[in-house]
């Protein structure tokens, strides 16, 4: 199992929607790609392509 990162201030905002939004802040503190095609990845990915940058 993948290890929980505790959410800070900064990590996240919310959507109009309500969705949880992650910041690059977020990710690079979790340390890899998700591949989920996220709106701020630091780390390329491209979901069209399946491939990062």
């Amino acid at each position: 199992m993948k290890e929980r990162i505790p959410l800070e201030d900064g990590d996240y905002y919310l959507t109009p929607e309500g969705y949880k939004v992650f910041t690059e802040k977020y990710h690079l503190k979790r340390g890899y790609c998700c591949e989920s095609g996220c709106r701020h990845c630091p780390y390329g990915y491209n979901r069209k392509t399946n491939g990062h940058r």
